[in-house]
């Protein structure tokens, strides 16, 4: 099978010498990705992000193309002329909101309770085209951990669309029925990416995996793994062709010690599998024909970016993901399915 040459609309690449280990496995096949800003301190500005996206060319392989689009960390000081300079430059593609507390680096986030303060910013972003990225569950400390992404629905995303209608937004990595189908019911300016983990893996897989029960913390991730209908939902839209929908792996390493510990850090390194993988839940929903669309087109036509020229073979052959990848300091970190056999081997043509 061969398909337009991927991209990954939603990565993390994290920085030093993790960062070298993890971007060559990105840009194996994938040919562009949104790059999440996450970093401590956060990429917030123009120069914060010019100076990252450089660390990361440096960390691509010689002869390899590779296009790091970059992103900023919105805070409760972003301004609208922090905006236009971001758009001006060609290389920041969207800004992330992390709600403050809710993920990985995420504590110099707006609150979810404050999105006033950046109305401004945001219909900045409106007229202008840049898209918002939104790590979408609410972090009321009240709301279940499971219900954290219908409730955000309910109290931010919706009344979000309502005070800024022509904002591009993009809902990342959803992982219920409320996030597809607020995505569905929504302007045509609204959009969603899907990872691997969430359409492969339900809740149970953090407490049994592979026939064996125990805590699993290589699958722990947030947002967190929901119900098998949660993800079900997410095959069918995954699956429809619909191009409201795209695909984004939020691959996130972490060395194997800092997930194996009393208080695992979230996040799943699929970067090395993400298309493969993304491969095996086509083919085993029936819908290899939709597979290209959503790897490859959905996402740079919301982008508005050009379709990638490169291509890609997919050969139904099976390889063993590694159990172990190693940093050049010597950090380890377990990438998703580690020991397991996966069905297809991508390549560049």
């Amino acid at each position: 099978m061969e398909i337009t040459a991927p991209d990954d609309f939603h990565l993390h690449v994290r920085d030093g010498e993790m960062m070298k280990m993890v971007v060559p496995h990105s840009c194996r096949v994938f040919q562009r990705a949104i790059i999440m800003p996450n970093l401590v301190p956060p990429v917030v500005s123009v120069e914060d992000a010019e100076k990252y996206r450089e660390r990361i060319q440096a960390a691509i392989p010689p002869g390899v193309s590779f296009e790091p689009m970059m992103t900023l960390y919105l805070t409760g000081s972003t301004t609208p002329d922090d905006i236009r300079a971001a758009a001006a430059t060609g290389f920041v593609k969207a800004v992330k909101w992390y709600p403050a507390g809710a993920t990985t680096n995420s504590d110099a986030g707006l609150p979810e309770t404050k999105v006033d303060l950046v109305l401004p910013t945001l219909k900045a972003m409106a007229e202008i085209g840049l898209p918002l990225l939104c790590h979408g569950e609410s972090t009321d400390p009240t709301v279940d951990v499971f219900d954290r992404e219908a409730v955000w629905v309910e109290r931010v995303l919706k009344p979000l669309i309502e005070a800024v209608p022509e904002l591009k937004i993009v809902m990342e990595h959803i992982t219920t029925k409320q996030g597809a189908e607020a995505v569905l019911a929504a302007p045509k300016n609204v959009a969603a990416t899907i990872t691997v983990q969430h359409l492969m893996l339900n809740r149970n897989a953090l407490f049994s995996y592979g026939g064996k029960g125990g805590l699993r913390p290589h699958n722990w991730c947030l947002p967190i793994l929901k119900r098998e209908e949660h993800r079900l939902k997410l095959v069918e839209v995954a699956t429809s062709g619909n191009p409201k929908f795209f695909a984004g792996t939020d691959s996130a390493p972490h060395p194997t010690t800092a997930k194996e510990s009393a208080c695992g850090c979230a996040g799943c390194f699929t970067a090395s599998t993400a298309l493969e993988c993304y491969a095996e839940v086509f083919e085993d929903a029936g819908c290899l024909e939709k597979f290209e669309a959503f790897v490859a087109h959905n996402g740079a036509d919301f982008y508005g970016l050009p379709r990638n020229s490169a291509k890609v073979k997919l050969e139904r052959k099976t390889t063993t993901v590694p159990t172990q990848l190693v940093t050049s300091d010597g950090i380890s970190v377990t990438p998703f399915r580690a020991g397991e056999e996966v069905r297809w081997t991508a390549s560049l043509v």
